[in-house]
């Protein structure tokens, strides 16, 4: 008779294979490995790469700074330098972002090839330290359109000037950016 534990080895073995072929085409943030050491972090992963670029949502679903509202824009995020001042400590951020790499799984376990990225940007109300507004986001083109981290600073950076000339206003950009950030502009009509 087999017992529990020599059998979850090839338990796991065949779950992974089967949910490889189930998601063929899918984006994941570097190639499929077949040695040990990616099939352990695939399945200590507790995030998914399935969402690439954006980020798990049961992860990463966002969190926002509640100091920053439509009301308090002009005395909060419009003002130059408010991102500088409420930015989080990199040993708070590195620290964090060596965890989510393992809970993403990813297999690039480098972080110079993250950025330890506000999902919804301190420039438009993202609380700064909350786990749920973190996530390692690739430095490195992913998904089905190849967009990275640059690519999403720079709809940030859009959505940001908009906010802040009154042309949109705050929780529409929040949502949007959460929703979807590489179709934020064009569903708010910036782009």
């Amino acid at each position: 008779m087999l017992r529990a534990h020599r059998l979850a080895p090839a338990v796991a073995t065949a779950v992974l294979a089967a949910a490889a072929l189930a998601t063929a085409g899918t984006a994941h943030a570097a190639p499929a490995s077949t040695s040990a050491a990616h099939t352990r972090a695939a399945l200590d992963a507790t995030c998914s790469q399935a969402y690439l670029p954006l980020p798990d949502p049961a992860c990463t679903p966002g969190a926002t700074n509640p100091d920053v509202t439509q009301d308090t824009i002009d005395s909060t995020i419009c003002v130059p330098g408010y991102s500088t001042s409420i930015r989080p400590s990199t040993s708070y951020t590195n620290r964090l972002k060596v965890q989510q790499i393992a809970q993403y799984g990813y297999e690039d376990t480098s972080t110079a090839d993250y950025e330890e990225d506000h999902f919804i940007p301190l420039s438009l109300g993202g609380h700064p330290t909350d786990p749920h507004n973190l996530w390692p986001e690739p430095h490195y083109a992913t998904g089905p359109s190849g967009q990275g981290s640059t690519d999403k600073d720079a709809v940030e950076y859009k959505l940001y000037r908009a906010v802040c000339n009154h042309q949109v206003d705050l929780v529409p950009a929040q949502q949007a950016i959460v929703t979807d950030w590489t179709t934020a502009l064009s569903v708010l009509g910036l782009g």
